[in-house]
């Protein structure tokens, strides 16, 4: 099963990619594919949309920081709700 989830980058402040991973994986383990970035002390947030709606479509589940960080993008808005299933 494949996962959104942040994986951590940087030493003193904290950065974290939102990578699509297999579930098995560690948190810094070998990610299947890149598909955003999020900076929590900039507030900033880049999304590769495309990337993040095939990964959905083949049954990825994000989890609740993802998820919460994808709404507040408005990512969802752009999808129609019962293509997504949450578990």
């Amino acid at each position: 099963m494949v996962k959104l989830r942040l994986k951590r980058c940087g030493r003193k402040q904290a950065v974290y990619r939102i990578v699509a991973i297999d579930v098995r994986s560690r948190r810094e383990g070998r990610d299947l594919r890149k598909v955003g970035f999020y900076d929590p002390i900039n507030n900033q947030t880049y999304l590769n949309v495309p990337a993040i709606f095939y990964f959905l479509e083949k049954g990825a589940q994000p989890t609740e920081t993802v998820q919460d960080i994808l709404k507040k993008a408005e990512v969802f808005k752009e999808f129609r709700p019962n293509q997504i299933k949450f578990n």
